[in-house]
This record gives C-alpha cells, sequence and structure tokens, in this order.
C-alpha cells in the first residue's frame, strides 16, 4: 500500500498524493518529515475562498501513490519559524478547555450553562463547576437556567465580584438573543 518515498520533498514543490481511499490531493509542500514519513500540504480552500487555505496532514505510508509536479530547487529565503512557547501556551489553555468542558457534560450541564461558562472561562480563570452550578471566584455561584436572577453570592460583603459577575451574564445573555434573533431572521429571508 506505501508509495515509494522520495528522501525529501523540497518545501514550495507542488505534489500530488493519492491515498489509500482513492482521493487526490494536490498541494505545496509545507514541510515534509522523513522519519514518520508525514507530509504538510497547503492546498487552495474548498470554499473557494482567495484569501484562504486547507492544510493537509498526509501519511504518506496510506499513500498509493505520490508524484511531484513541480520541483523546487530554490531554498526560500526566510525560513519558517514558530514561537514554541506560545504555540505551548496555546495547547495547554485548550486542554484545560477540553477538560472544563468534560467536567461539565459529566456533570450534566445543558449547552447554555456550557456556553455561558465558557464566556466566562474567557475573562476570569477562576471558575469551576460545582455539580450544575457555575462558581466564580470561589463565592459567585451561578445556578441553572443561568440567567441574571440566578447569580448570588454567599459573602454578601464584596458586591463588586457579584456586580461584574451579573454583568458577564447579562452581556452574554443579550449576545445569545442578538444571535437567535439574526438566525432566525436568515432562515425567514430564506
Amino acid at each position: 500500500m506505501a508509495a515509494i518515498v522520495q528522501e525529501c520533498f523540497s518545501i514550495g514543490s507542488t505534489v500530488v498524493c493519492t491515498t489509500c481511499y482513492n482521493a487526490n490531493i494536490e498541494g505545496e509542500v509545507l514541510a515534509f518529515d522523513q522519519q514518520s514519513k508525514m507530509l504538510i500540504l497547503k492546498c487552495p480552500s474548498a470554499s473557494k475562498s482567495a484569501k484562504l487555505n486547507d492544510v493537509y496532514i498526509v501519511n504518506l505510508a496510506m499513500c498509493s501513490d505520490v508524484q511531484v509536479k513541480k520541483e523546487v530547487c530554490i531554498v526560500p529565503e526566510q525560513p519558517l519559524s514558530l514561537n514554541l512557547q506560545r504555540l505551548s501556551t496555546r495547547a495547554r489553555n485548550q486542554v484545560e478547555q477540553k477538560k472544563r468542558q468534560l467536567t461539565a457534560l459529566a456533570a450534566g450541564v445543558s449547552p447554555e450553562g456550557q456556553n455561558l461558562f465558557m464566556a466566562i472561562a474567557r475573562t476570569i480563570e477562576q471558575v469551576t463547576w460545582v455539580g450544575p452550578k457555575i462558581v466564580v471566584f470561589n463565592e459567585v455561584m451561578i445556578s441553572p437556567p443561568y440567567k441574571i436572577d440566578n447569580v448570588h453570592t454567599n459573602c454578601p460583603s464584596d458586591q463588586r465580584k457579584l456586580s461584574y459577575v451579573k454583568k458577564i451574564v447579562e452581556k452574554h445573555v443579550n449576545d445569545q438573543a442578538n444571535i437567535n434573533q439574526s438566525t432566525s431572521a436568515d432562515i425567514a429571508a430564506n
């Protein structure tokens, strides 16, 4: 099944890969890892947008054929560089976000509650779940159905945090209502 793989694919070359599903992927080589036989291709966007590209990571071990359509011998002037610290932070944040979502799913929280939790988590790090309740700053609780009237605190001395969380909830509720209105208007127009 594995295609004959060259020692190296030059960055910028155009390659056509035929996958084990008989799908052809043609694109410009962005990167190639000889050890794992992984090829990263930049292809025109499926949405036909000139500003966008699709990026495919192709496992050449799962390709029946690989052909170089246009070889580029000139090395790009500026090599691609990655900010590894930024990528690491982004990956860590995504893992934390997914863990929070899993906690919400395990507690049987509604999609509205999950959306509100994520909206709060974008601005406040100290947000957790206690059963179906959202707890912010370890003091402010939001109970289902996650509206402004459901925001309360056990610590009445600190009204600033309560007020701040209520503003976030109010903004989120208004944003969701606007999204729902525009979606309904789009459906009615079609």
